[in-house]
């Protein structure tokens, strides 16, 4: 027989219902609040792992790139998403992605194709050479950049698009698009919207040329002057100009698909006697003007007059004196080592 007080005789049945639910409650924080506090902790721990593991990738990234000096396709992807900086000219950043793709574009060939004809020092020495080279290179892109920003020089995608198809038929061989691109992931580990990069950054450094480089300008009206006077006599030219140009001659036929600046390729578009008139090189590092002598099928024999760009190397080298390149990576050359 359950003894009950007259207290709670007293009470109604709302209440004593009232009254057991709230002990039912109670009784259930006791495994609420423990259960909460842990979910609490999970979160907590989770969250502090997550920051241990991207702080270990990115100190594990910074190694690999700024002090092991790794070149690694997974490296070069992360670095287009992530745009971390490889060196800075005048207090702009030069993307890692652009050094990465310039040095690989350089040295995959080597690599893939030829680098068991070399001693492992000798292609340690050429690593080196080419990191060298795509460092520099990379630098004066940026450069250009800056500059073309500041002369409201612009590449248009359609540039690009046209200096690709040219690229693809090179040689005057009709490739497809699928093929060439296989041919640059080969040879160059890119893939086509990397390799249109590196012509869009070529294209725009040749612009920027053009526009600063007044005494070029110059000496190329002064070379359309003398001859148009002279009948297209450029031995006559190059005479009376002296230094100012570079004039060749052939000596002979020589290959239609020669790579010489696009001299080779302009010049079998002419009828013997005939002048190009000015064009720009296709390493985009002057003007060139070419006269045909002879030609058949498959050869060419040609004089040429070239103009080379100086004004930007000019300013490039006072950037230099000046202290305005820093670069965040160190080259080591093998050849220094042992000296």
């Amino acid at each position: 027989m359950s003894i009950r007080s007259k207290k709670d005789d007293k009470k109604t049945e709302q209440e004593r219902v009232e009254e057991r639910r709230e002990e039912v409650l109670a009784a259930g924080r006791k495994f609420k609040y423990p259960l909460q506090w842990t979910n609490h902790r999970v979160v907590i721990s989770t969250i502090l792992i997550a920051f241990v593991i991207i702080a270990m990738l990115i100190i594990g990234g910074w190694l690999a790139l700024y002090r092991l000096g790794r070149t690694d396709d997974f490296l070069f992807r992360v670095t287009k998403i992530f745009p971390v900086p490889v060196a800075s000219v005048d207090s702009h950043n030069v993307p890692f992605s652009d050094y990465l793709m310039l040095y690989r574009s350089s040295i995959t060939s080597i690599e893939r194709q030829s680098s068991d004809r070399f001693e492992e020092g000798s292609m340690d020495e050429l690593r080196a050479e080419y990191k060298r080279s795509a460092l520099t290179e990379s630098e004066k892109y940026t450069y250009a950049m800056e500059l073309a920003e500041e002369l409201d020089i612009t590449v248009l995608d359609e540039e690009v698009d046209d200096e690709f198809n040219r690229h693809l038929k090179i040689g005057g061989i009709d490739r497809s698009e699928e093929g060439f691109v296989k041919i640059i992931q080969d040879n160059f580990g890119l893939d086509k919207s990397e390799y249109e990069r590196m012509l869009y950054l070529s294209l725009l450094k040749s612009k920027v040329e053009m526009e600063i480089d007044e005494k070029a300008n110059e000496t190329a009206k002064k070379v359309e002057s003398l001859l148009a006077a002279n009948n297209n006599d450029y031995k006559a030219v190059a005479d009376e100009l002296g230094d100012k140009i570079n004039y060749q001659e052939t000596g002979g036929l020589v290959d239609s698909k020669n790579i010489d600046g696009g001299r080779a390729t302009e010049a079998m578009k002419l009828e013997p006697g005939q002048s190009s008139g000015r064009f720009i090189s296709l390493n985009g590092d002057g003007y060139y003007f070419v006269k045909l002598i002879k030609k058949t099928d498959n050869e060419v024999n040609f004089v040429s007059i070239g103009i080379p760009f100086t004004e930007f190397n000019k300013r490039f080298g006072a950037l230099e004196e000046e202290a305005k390149i820093s670069e965040f990576i160190e080259i080591n050359n093998p050849n220094a080592e042992q000296n």
